[in-house]
C-alpha cells in the first residue's frame, strides 16, 4: 500500500487529538476491538473530519469492504477525497452541508438525510458527533442512523451525559445541556433517561457501554435493531477519575481550513 498521509495540524487541531498516532493504525488490528469483525463489512462515518477512523480503517486488515464518511466541514472532506480515497477507491466523502456556526457558517438548514440508502450498512459510527447536536438535531439523526442500519447492525456513537435527577427544575422536554450561550453546539449533554427512551422508539437497543476514561468525558454506546436475544443493559456508575480533557481551540476562522 502507498504511503498514508497525515492530515495537517491546522485540521487535527479542530477534531481533536493532534498526536499523529491516534490516526494511525500500523498492526491493521481491528479499529474497535470491541466490535465482531464482521460489523466493519460497510461502515458509515457520520462526522468522519480529516480521516482519523477512515485512515486507521484503511490500514485495517481486512479492510471495509465500503465506507462512506460525511462531514460539514468542507476543507475536511476534500482533503480526504484528494488524500485518501486515491489510495482507497472503495472509500468515499461526502460533505453533508448543513449549518455549524464555527465549521460550515451561512444560510444552511440544520439537519439534512444522509445521502445513503435503508438498511445499507453493518456499521454506523458517530464518534465525537452527538456531543455538538442540539435536542432536536439528536433526534433526527438518531433516527437517520437507525434507517441506515442493517436489521444485525451496530450504532457506535459517543455522548456527554447526565441523569436528569439531579436538575430537578428541567421541564419534561427539557433534556440536553448547553456549555455556550453563543454556540451552544461547542458541547452538549444529553439525560441518559432520554437516550435510551428515544432509542427504544426508533426500535434501537442499547446492548454495550463503555464508560468514560475520565469522569464526564465521553460515553460510548453501542445501539443495534431489536430482535430476538439482545438486551437492553442499565447505565454502570461513571467512576472514572476526575480530569481535564479539552480540544485545541484551533484557528481563529475554522471553516476555512483546507479551502485557503
Amino acid at each position: 500500500m502507498p504511503m498514508l498521509p497525515y492530515p495537517p495540524l491546522e485540521m487535527r487541531e479542530l477534531v481533536g487529538p493532534i498526536d499523529l498516532a491516534a490516526f494511525d493504525n500500523p498492526s491493521g488490528a481491528l479499529v474497535y476491538p470491541d466490535l465482531p469483525p464482521e460489523s466493519f463489512d460497510s461502515v458509515f462515518d457520520f462526522g468522519c473530519g480529516c480521516g482519523r477512523v477512515a485512515r486507521q480503517l484503511i490500514q485495517q486488515r481486512p479492510s471495509p469492504k465500503r465506507y462512506v464518511g460525511v462531514d460539514l466541514h468542507l476543507g475536511m472532506v476534500r482533503w480526504c477525497e484528494h488524500n485518501l480515497r486515491p489510495i482507497a477507491p472503495h472509500f468515499k466523502f461526502v460533505h453533508h452541508d448543513v449549518f455549524s456556526v464555527n465549521f460550515n457558517p451561512g444560510n444552511k438548514p440544520t439537519f439534512a438525510p444522509f445521502p445513503v440508502a435503508d438498511h445499507d450498512f453493518t456499521l454506523v459510527n458517530a464518534h465525537s458527533v452527538f456531543t455538538h447536536l442540539t435536542e432536536e438535531q439528536a433526534l433526527l439523526y438518531l433516527r437517520e442512523c437507525a434507517r441506515i442500519l442493517r436489521p444485525d447492525g451496530i450504532l457506535r456513537s459517543s455522548w456527554f451525559l447526565f441523569d436528569k435527577s439531579d436538575f430537578p427544575m428541567l421541564q419534561e422536554f427539557n433534556n440536553a445541556l448547553y456549555v455556550s450561550h453563543v454556540h451552544p453546539t461547542d458541547a452538549v449533554l444529553f439525560a441518559r433517561s432520554w437516550v435510551v427512551s428515544c432509542a427504544r422508539e426508533l426500535g434501537l437497543v442499547l446492548f454495550a457501554i463503555a464508560p468514560p476514561a475520565v469522569r464526564g468525558h465521553q460515553w460510548v454506546l453501542l445501539m443495534t435493531p431489536a430482535r430476538d436475544g439482545v438486551r437492553e443493559i442499565e447505565f454502570p456508575e461513571d467512576l472514572a477519575p476526575k480530569g481535564l480533557v479539552r480540544s485545541p481551540l484551533g484557528p481563529a476562522e475554522p471553516a476555512r481550513v483546507g479551502l485557503d
